[in-house]
């Protein structure tokens, strides 16, 4: 069920709201929409396309990501997970993941691989980014947590269409009708949940 929300609603409540709904699917809710996320995920051209996918391991509620990748790594496609970059803060690194990737707790309690400056993949050599969201609205802006990491790394995408294309991943429950957003914002061009693939 969408969300009714006003453009004056402040964009912290919509973060705990979306959370909360998120939270509250069911085990069995959270595996059939991870299931149907695949099957979209699959027909998609631009993964047809691409070599060098960056994606992102579930977390509070998210979707499950990890039949995704495990498709991925099936049909030989190279995958990359954001680590928190150690000196410019605010800002993401890629790096190659694959089963075998050691990995660590980061400051948000998060899983990501363990710093390693081989394995990092920069930015605009990957073809996909697949971005975590909070909430998204119709024409495609998206709300994240607040830290601003993919707004930073999408914004040459954004200003310059040059860089690999976004796509925001998401439950349908994180659709809401209308966000509030800042000049800072990146909005996506392509959204997928269970049931829709939304294109802007």
């Amino acid at each position: 069920m969408r969300l009714p929300v006003q453009p004056s609603s402040p964009r912290q409540h919509i973060r705990q709201h979306v959370r909360l709904l998120r939270r509250a699917l069911s085990p069995e809710q959270q595996q059939h929409d991870a299931q149907e996320l695949l099957v979209r995920f699959q027909q998609l051209q631009t993964v047809i396309d691409a070599h060098h996918i960056a994606l992102y391991l579930s977390n509070d509620g998210e979707i499950d990501t990890q039949p995704l990748i495990n498709w991925l790594w099936e049909h030989g496609k190279q995958v990359y997970l954001p680590v928190l970059h150690p000196f410019s803060k605010g800002h993401l690194l890629f790096l190659h993941y694959t089963a075998a990737t050691p990995m660590a707790l980061n400051k948000y309690k998060i899983q990501e691989p363990v710093l390693d400056i081989r394995l990092v993949k920069p930015a605009n050599e990957l073809d996909l980014i697949c971005t975590p969201l909070v909430a998204f609205d119709n024409t495609g802006q998206r709300l994240g947590m607040g830290g601003g990491y993919y707004d930073r790394t999408l914004s040459r995408w954004h200003y310059e269409k040059q860089g690999p294309r976004p796509l925001g991943l998401a439950h349908d429950c994180q659709q809401v009708n209308n966000l509030p957003f800042e000049a800072w914002d990146v909005p996506l061009p392509e959204i997928l949940t269970p049931s829709y693939h939304f294109t802007w």
